[in-house]
């Protein structure tokens, strides 16, 4: 742990993580069952991340950030039959208990309401493997454009997979980052995010170290580096923002020498901020392309992106396609919806029809991305998701905050959108038509968004709330949204009024 110093050893994950996959078995949890973790980043985190995976356990990893009724939604819905929470969440924790009857309660940190003691349970188990030791996996919920998030299940198989299935994470680790046991990784964000998760488990399975920042902070951030001689680190390009804007003698404090191989995803990265993280860092920062879904890899390297600047890399793992709303493929150049052929097999959990929207005629599928394809098999993306808000490296989507706003009373339509934001690379902002004869003012902008906090998770609330006479919508009550959000961007012909 960064900042506490806590250190795990492997013998003691070992341990721990053998009596987690009996405490699972105790409570009646099989291979191919569910469980939810709803926890800040803890020592105890991978634990219990590990219990699960040596039982071929699915566990779902939960926002530290979402509602009681959110976590409600996925705990539900994933059909987890225990949720693990920390102390940290207690107060949310607690008011999900009720909500969520038959599933057993377990809070690392110590018992609380209906929480058992964790460790106190964990601590009871053999330290031994499960007889009958199979390989988990996550379920992670990624965000959709419409309605609740779904979860995201990988490849499914019949039988439960060998406990030493090897890492598909750990291998591309080790070919395009040069991780091995030798590897100190910095992970500085929540572990509920599929990216932190997967590649700090996969510095595990190669026997590296782990060095988990508790909450991010940029300063704090190159002091780790320096202090635990970090080597490689995985990061969104809101880090990179916040670190740029430390003043050039606290950024020049700090010994980063020991940094050899780091690499950002999860959301655009504006070209003036990745040249100067380049200048600053040399050539060792590596960019990917991929979704919570696997069904594609692309990646590029520092010196390939000074030659394509803003390009996301070409395809390693499967084949990109650019093509047109008919599932056709379109020439070079040719903007269109970015597909993988020949990736990884994926289904959206209690979501057949989510499911058959990813894919084509060919069967290739797709995250929803817009983009092109330059004459050397670069990707460039242009679009998002069907205007997916991304703030921070987190997903938002809009209809969830869209359903929740047009049930207040004052409110007539409302459109959610995300708009640039220096620091977040977007920020959600609401566009409302207020109900009739109420006025647009500042008093109801206060109230929606109390309004909203009050029943969304603080990253999904608007940052902002605007006002329209009339939102753009077409006879048949389609909504012009591209409008609305084109105006934010600074694209042509369009005013919000």
């Amino acid at each position: 742990m960064a900042a506490s110093g806590e250190t795990v050893t492997y013998g003691e994950l070992d341990a721990r993580s053998n009596q987690v996959a009996h405490l699972l078995r105790s409570k009646g949890v099989r291979a191919g069952d569910a469980i939810s973790i709803f926890m800040d980043n803890n020592p105890r985190y991978y634990e219990i991340l590990w219990g699960a995976q040596r039982c071929g356990v699915r566990f779902t990893c939960i926002s530290s950030k979402l509602t009681a009724g959110e976590v409600e939604y996925i705990v539900k819905d994933s059909v987890s039959k225990i949720l693990f929470a920390s102390a940290a969440v207690a107060d949310v924790a607690l008011a999900v208990a009720p909500l969520i009857p038959g599933v057993a309660l377990f809070m690392a940190g110590g018992a609380q309401g209906p929480y058992q003691d964790f460790e106190a349970a964990r601590a009871g188990m053999p330290t031994t493997p499960v007889a009958d030791e199979s390989a988990g996996s996550a379920m992670l919920y990624s965000s959709g454009t419409t309605g609740r998030p779904k979860g995201v299940k990988r490849a499914a198989t019949a039988e439960p997979l060998p406990i030493d299935t090897s890492s598909p994470l750990a291998e591309l680790s080790q070919a395009l980052f040069g991780m091995d046991a030798d590897t100190v990784y910095l992970s500085p964000a929540p572990l509920y995010h599929a990216a932190p998760l997967g590649w700090s488990m996969a510095v595990h399975t190669l026997g590296g170290t782990v060095v988990m920042m508790e909450r991010f902070d940029a300063e704090q951030a190159l002091a780790d580096i320096e202090k635990y001689k970090v080597t490689s680190a995985q990061w969104v390009p809101t880090h990179f923002v916040r670190m740029l804007k430390l003043p050039a003698e606290t950024r020049a404090r700090y010994d980063l020498s020991s940094l050899k191989s780091v690499f950002h995803a999860a959301a655009p990265c504006p070209v003036p901020i990745k040249e100067k993280m380049i200048d600053w860092w040399g050539p060792i920062i590596g960019e990917y392309y991929a979704g919570t879904e696997g069904n594609g890899f692309c990646f590029i390297t520092s010196q390939e992106w000074m030659r394509k600047k803003g390009s996301v890399g070409r395809g390693l793992t499967a084949a990109v396609k650019i093509c047109d709303e008919e599932g056709e493929e379109l020439p070079l150049r040719a903007e269109g919806v970015v597909y993988f052929a020949g990736g990884g097999e994926f289904e959206y959990h209690n979501a057949p029809e989510k499911t058959a929207e990813s894919r084509n005629k060919h069967g290739w599928t797709t995250l929803g991305d817009v983009g092109w394809l330059d004459e050397d098999g670069y990707l460039f993306l242009t679009d998002r998701k069907s205007f997916m808000i991304i703030s921070g490296g987190v997903n938002i989507y809009p209809q969830e905050i869209e359903n929740l706003l047009i049930a207040h009373p004052k409110v007539a339509d409302v459109a959610v959108v995300g708009a640039p934001h220096e620091e977040m690379g977007e920020q959600v902002v609401a566009v409302v038509q207020p109900a009739e004869g109420v006025e647009a003012n500042e008093a109801l902008a206060a109230e929606l968004s109390a309004f909203a906090r009050a029943n969304l998770s603080h990253v999904k609330a608007p940052r902002r709330i605007e006002f329209m006479a009339e939102l753009p919508r077409h006879a048949t009550g389609k909504l012009y949204k591209r409008l609305i959000r084109d105006a934010y961007w600074g694209k042509p012909n369009t005013t919000i009024v």
